[in-house]
């Protein structure tokens, strides 16, 4: 899901990294109040995993990728903006370090992946977990793979639209919705099977670990 340089263009990219400089500003001072010693070391782990779990990529048609992302299960664990956080600083790694996605598209990527993924994946959690925690832990790792791919399908296939030369060629992606949205959607549908079934299993497995570690 990784969109690098050179397919978004700067009408798009521009405002969305003002929207994210704002929430990164915000989540920056809410992490700062509320993380305390007893979650930082499991917070830390958890990025870590994210980090290299964003490695383990399916190329897709059209320059972009398919993986599972740990955000779902860190949204769960630790709310929005702690997850928005520690994936937004997964992302810009990524893209500096490694040239695993773009400069230009840090934005799109931190703001559909780490931003709207945590929040879609909270917000399943907290609707269905009063009916069964299994079944909450597995959509919000299931719609915090799902949605993104879903966001970044309409902001590439937008592309053709957004920027033109005088012939009317694209200047950046040049494939419109009727191709980004199948190829993103469907092998991301079906890898969701995997990201809810990773939250489900991690967030057990984090939770016995914390209580053996509280009453060891």
């Amino acid at each position: 899901m990784h969109i690098p340089d050179g397919f978004i263009a700067p009408q798009m990219y521009l405002p969305l990294y003002a929207m994210a400089a704002g929430l990164w500003a915000y989540g920056a001072r809410r992490v700062g109040r509320e993380l305390d010693e007893a979650t930082l070391p499991w917070l830390a782990s958890l990025t870590a995993a994210a980090f290299a779990l964003s490695f383990v990529a399916l190329p897709l048609p059209g320059g972009t990728s398919a993986h599972v992302t740990g955000v779902g299960l860190l949204a769960v664990l630790f709310g929005v903006w702690h997850a928005f956080m520690a994936a937004s600083l997964v992302y810009a790694m990524q893209a500096l370090l490694f040239g695993d996605g773009g400069v230009t598209t840090l934005s799109l990527n931190a703001l559909a992946m780490a931003f709207c993924g945590a929040l879609s994946a909270r917000a399943f959690y907290l609707a269905v977990r009063p009916l069964h925690v299994g079944l909450a832990l597995f959509l919000a790792g299931w719609i915090a793979l799902f949605l993104p791919a879903l966001l970044v399908a309409l902001a590439l296939g937008a592309q053709p639209l957004i920027a033109r030369d005088a012939a009317g060629t694209p200047l950046y992606f040049p494939f419109g919705w009727s191709v980004t949205l199948p190829a993103l959607l469907i092998p991301h549908a079906l890898l969701g099977i995997g990201e809810g079934a990773l939250t489900l299993l991690g967030a057990r497995l984090i939770d016995r670990l914390r209580t053996r570690y509280r009453t060891g």
